[in-house]
């Protein structure tokens, strides 16, 4: 027997949750798809090392989605500072939230919190169904719409396919939708370490030989740090045992935090650029990470993630708001217009940002350097890239504008 849908969203990670969650708001008869039932609870220590910048729009997003009062009850964790600098200059970036109408920049959120979250709205929510365990095996296009058979021989069938299952998209690579991009050849390895001094809510950001390594502010007064290195400084770090490796970490910190007391578990895992060369396909689209995969140094992957779900997810609404058929390929154009020039400069931009700072010629890294400064001298500048950062820019779905799209 065919299990019948309005919208499947494969994938029940941050992205496909808030997409799933956004389209039962709107009132359509969505199913999330997802291999495991994400846990919901867990001691507060220790903390997980999947840690996310998110934005004020994707705050917006979340607030809208109703997810936000079960993440601050988790545990979320503002950022009212960024400070960013040269280590082989002296080019420095400052940016504060009393430049701002805000009483943060953003917030750190551990991703199983906002998962969790979205979760626990979901459950309230009579026009959507989580289905788990789901491992889709096979999509077809017929008149009906897609059909994907699952793994345990469901059949599910609905008039919108949406896939966030995450860079190696399987379902992508079912569509026939291909991808350009490259590997950078670094990992961005992640751990929770207590510092000496306290983080001062700051996001603190220095660019060294091999890339960015990043302290940021977590709940309990620890850090998460994001380091880009090499492949193989990588894999030689994790192997220290944790006293040589927060020796080597407090000399990559140039003492900013002052000593590195503790850490927990190291993981990492490889950096590339990439994107889907198409959104969308026939009663298909991608979004997050299966539509684009970005160089994490100034935290942005998740944010576009959720634009894109606040954007499909009014596209849906609107279409069926106006009696028009989901089986149109108008609203998925219209996505794929929204969304695919955004995600392609910020992408470009941090791609960029990476490259310029792997420069190690001296007079460039001179300039590089009195860019930064005039930058941090040039208030309306300064202010541009703060709200940018922020999320704070044209063109935002309504969600991320905190106003319904239902």
């Amino acid at each position: 027997m065919t299990e019948r849908y309005e919208v499947i969203v494969c994938g029940g990670g941050m992205v496909g949750a808030a997409t799933a969650c956004a389209l039962a708001h709107g009132g359509i008869k969505v199913a999330l798809l997802e291999r495991f039932n994400p846990t919901r609870q867990w001691p507060p220590e220790p903390i997980d090392i999947r840690v996310s910048a998110l934005t004020k729009a994707s705050q917006n997003i979340l607030e809208m989605l109703g997810a936000w009062p079960g993440m601050v009850q988790r545990g979320v964790c503002p950022y009212r500072d960024m400070r960013v600098w040269d280590a082989r200059a002296d080019g420095e970036l400052h940016f504060d939230c009393a430049d701002t109408e805000f009483n943060e920049l953003g917030h750190l959120v551990e991703n199983r919190i906002t998962v969790a979250a979205l979760w626990d709205q979901l459950d309230t929510l009579p026009s959507a169904t989580c289905v788990t365990p789901a491992t889709v095996v096979d999509m077809q296009l017929n008149e009906n719409g897609r059909q994907l058979r699952l793994e345990d021989g469901r059949i599910l069938e609905a008039d919108v396919v949406i896939a966030a299952d995450g860079r190696d998209s399987a379902l992508r690579a079912m569509a026939g939708i291909s991808v350009t991009g490259w590997e950078y050849h670094q990992d961005g390895l992640v751990a929770t370490v207590t510092t000496e001094k306290s983080h001062q809510f700051t996001a603190w950001q220095r660019f060294l030989d091999e890339g960015p390594l990043a302290f940021l502010p977590l709940k309990n007064g620890q850090c998460s740090i994001v380091w880009t290195l090499s492949s193989a400084t990588s894999k030689n770090h994790l192997a220290l045992a944790d006293q040589d490796f927060l020796q080597v970490l407090e000399q990559a910190s140039g003492g900013i935090l002052g000593k590195m007391l503790g850490v927990g578990p190291r993981a990492a895992f490889p950096l590339r650029f990439q994107y889907a060369n198409s959104y969308i396909d026939q009663r298909f689209a991608l979004c997050g990470d299966a539509a684009h995969a970005m160089h994490p140094l100034a935290g942005q992957g998740v944010n576009a993630g959720l634009l894109d779900a606040a954007a499909i997810a009014e596209l849906v609404i609107q279409t069926r708001q106006e009696n028009r058929p989901l089986s149109s390929s108008r609203f998925l154009r219209r996505y794929e217009r929204w969304r695919k020039g955004d995600n392609l400069m910020m992408m470009s931009a941090m791609d960029a940002l990476n490259k310029t700072y792997g420069v190690t010629a001296k007079p460039l890294i001179g300039l590089r350097s009195a860019g930064m400064n005039r930058v941090n001298n040039t208030s309306l500048v300064k202010a541009y890239f703060n709200r940018y950062a922020m999320g704070l820019r044209d063109d935002l779905p309504k969600l991320a504008k905190k106003q319904i799209c239902w």
